[in-house]
């Protein structure tokens, strides 16, 4: 049976993301996996309780989503809000849905304080970013479940093929 893959839900276009926008990735893979009802859409900062649009937020002091689950870090909005709560209840949200949808991998969008696999942005609000991972891809990780960022939609897509799903 071919395996689900969670997607950012703002990568599918919808108006999710903090500036209450989407940011829509154009690719063959998505058009096949959609008409073959594979991907499963969902926004973590949602899921959380948060409103869009909303504030930005980061990781502060350039910490990462493992910092985050292990209290050394919180998710902090430019506003100063502490929203670290929302961040893992919505992590946690993510992999349950996940789990339930059947999704062995997750497409999400990079720089994001949830979803960024690759780099993240260091909590300063300068724009500056680092190598690291964000609260949900920390939470999907630890379930299992193989995390791809939207950069990296071609070696999905070649894990997919390898591995005949």
């Amino acid at each position: 049976m071919p395996a689900n893959i969670l997607i950012s839900a703002c990568l599918l276009g919808r108006p999710v993301r903090y500036d209450g926008k989407g940011k829509p990735l154009s690719h063959p893979a998505i058009e096949r996996w959609s008409a073959e009802g594979r991907l499963v859409g969902f926004c973590p900062e949602q899921a959380g309780g948060l409103p869009t649009p909303r504030p930005p937020a980061e990781i502060e002091n350039g910490m990462t989503g493992e910092d985050v689950l292990t209290g050394r870090a919180r998710v902090i909005e430019i506003t100063g809000g502490d929203v670290t709560a929302q961040f893992i209840a919505g992590g946690n949200k993510a992999v349950a849905y996940a789990l339930e949808r059947g999704c062995r991998y997750a497409l999400l969008i990079d720089g994001s304080p949830s979803c960024g696999s690759g780099f993240i942005y260091d909590g300063s609000f300068s724009g500056a970013r680092h190598e690291g991972q964000g609260v949900t891809v920390s939470l999907l990780r630890r379930a299992g479940i193989i995390v791809f960022s939207d950069r990296e939609i071609d070696g999905l897509v070649a894990r997919i093929d390898t591995a005949g799903e």
